[in-house]
C-alpha cells in the first residue's frame, strides 16, 4: 500500500466516526466522552478544541485521557484537556465570586472582583450572568435585601438591619423596600400580620379560581377544583398575612379576571403585586411580553432574558408563578411544541392556548 493510499484510508476512517462530527461542530457535550489525538503536532485534543481542524488522515480517537497519553501525545495548551472542562473552571470561579460578594460588608467593584478570580472584567461579568442568571450588581443587590429580610426575622433593630447589609442610607432602602419587603421594614420585622389581603373565590370554564389582592395590587391568582384548598394555598403563600374573605364589590374584581379566562382577547387591565428574586421578575416579565396566542419555550425565554444556559432556572420561575393567565407561564412550551408541566395542570394549559389561539385566528380574518 503506498503512501497516498494509506492517507486515504486513515481519512476515510476519521470521516466515517461520528466522532469527527462532533470535532468538526467543536461539540462542548462531547468533551470528556473521548479525545482525538494530532499526529502531526503531537497533541491530544478535547472535542471542543478552538485550534485549526486537524486534516482527517492525522487523527486518532481515544477514550480517555490515559490511553492518548499512552500513545505518546501530550496535552494540547489551547484546549487544556489533562484539567477540568472549561465549563466548570468557570462555574467554580463564579462560586467564588459568589462567596466574596456574600462575604462582603458592601459589594466589591466589579474590577477587583473579576481579578480576584483571575479573570477579565468583561468576561467575568458575562461568565457570571450565564452562570447565576443575574450581573455581579444584580447578586449583591439579592444579597443585601436578603441579609435585610434575615435581620428584620431575626427581630433586629429596622436602622441597623438597613446598615448592616451594606444600604449607605436607610431612605435609599425605603424607597424600594416595598419591592424588596413586599411591606414596610416595622411590619416585615413584625412578621408581616398588619397586611391585610382581601380575596374572593368564584368558578369558570377552568374549575375554581381564587383572586388576592394586596394593598399594591393583585397577589395571588389560583386555580383548581377544590376552594378551601385554594384558600389553604394562599394562606401557604402568605403566611403571616390577614386573610380577609370579600364582599361583593370585590366578587367584581373576581368576575374581571373570569371575564379574560373566557375572553383573553379583552386582556387584563389590574394593578399587580408581583413578589419574587431578581431573576423571577425578568422571567416573569418576559413571560408576559408573549403576544396572545402564541408560545414560546423555555429557552426561547432563556435567552431572552439573556441567560441561555439558565433553562432550568427559567423552568423553576414559571412553577412558582402565583399569578395565572396574568404572568402567562401557560405560554411556555418545550422546544418541540409539546406541553411541558403546569402548576394548576396541563389540562388547564391546553384550554388556555385553545381560547388563545382561537382568539389569535379572529383577529386575522378580521384584518
Amino acid at each position: 500500500m503506498n503512501a497516498l493510499t494509506k492517507k486515504a484510508q486513515l481519512a476515510a476512517e476519521t470521516v466515517s466516526d461520528p466522532r469527527w462530527a462532533a470535532v468538526i461542530a467543536r461539540s462542548t457535550e462531547a468533551d470528556g466522552t473521548f479525545y482525538y489525538g494530532v499526529t502531526s503536532t503531537g497533541v491530544y485534543c478535547r472535542a471542543s478544541c478552538a485550534a485549526r481542524l486537524a486534516r482527517p488522515e492525522n487523527v486518532r480517537f481515544y477514550a480517555t485521557r490515559e490511553e492518548a497519553e499512552k500513545a505518546g501525545f501530550r496535552p494540547c495548551k489551547r484546549c487544556q484537556p489533562d484539567r477540568p472542562p472549561r465549563a466548570e473552571q468557570c462555574a467554580a470561579k463564579v462560586t467564588r465570586a459568589c462567596r466574596i460578594i456574600e462575604e462582603a460588608e458592601t459589594a466589591p467593584a466589579l474590577e477587583k472582583l473579576a481579578a480576584q478570580v483571575g479573570m477579565s472584567p468583561y468576561h467575568f461579568h458575562r461568565t457570571f450572568k450565564q452562570v447565576t442568571g443575574l450581573t455581579p450588581r444584580q447578586y449583591a443587590a439579592a444579597q443585601r435585601e436578603k441579609k435585610v429580610r434575615d435581620e428584620l426575622g431575626r427581630g433586629g433593630a429596622v436602622t441597623d438591619a438597613i446598615f448592616d447589609a451594606g444600604y449607605k442610607s436607610s431612605s435609599r432602602f425605603y424607597e424600594k423596600s416595598g419591592k424588596v419587603l413586599g411591606m414596610t421594614p416595622s411590619n416585615y420585622r413584625a412578621g408581616g400580620t398588619e397586611i391585610e389581603i382581601r380575596f374572593a373565590v368564584g368558578e369558570c370554564s377552568l374549575g375554581s379560581i381564587l383572586v388576592g389582592q394586596s394593598s399594591r395590587g393583585i397577589c395571588a391568582i389560583l386555580l383548581g377544583d377544590d376552594p378551601d384548598k385554594l384558600v389553604h394555598d394562599l394562606q401557604d403563600g402568605f403566611p403571616h398575612a390577614n386573610l380577609i374573605g370579600c364582599d361583593a364589590d370585590f366578587e367584581e374584581l373576581v368576575a374581571k379576571v373570569v371575564g379574560f379566562i373566557e375572553a383573553p382577547g379583552i386582556g387584563l387591565d389590574l394593578p399587580l403585586d408581583v413578589r419574587g428574586t431578581a431573576f423571577q421578575q425578568r422571567v416573569w416579565q418576559a413571560l408576559r411580553e408573549i403576544p396572545v396566542g402564541e408560545t414560546a419555550s423555555y429557552t426561547d425565554i432563556a435567552k431572552r432574558i439573556g441567560v441561555p444556559k439558565s433553562v432550568r432556572a427559567v423552568a423553576q420561575a414559571c412553577a412558582t408563578n402565583k399569578l395565572a393567565v396574568a404572568i402567562p407561564c401557560h405560554r411556555v412550551v418545550r422546544n418541540d411544541g409539546a406541553l411541558a408541566g403546569y402548576r394548576w395542570g396541563v389540562e388547564r394549559k391546553q384550554s388556555l392556548l385553545e381560547k388563545e389561539a382561537e382568539v389569535k385566528a379572529k383577529s386575522k380574518v378580521q384584518a
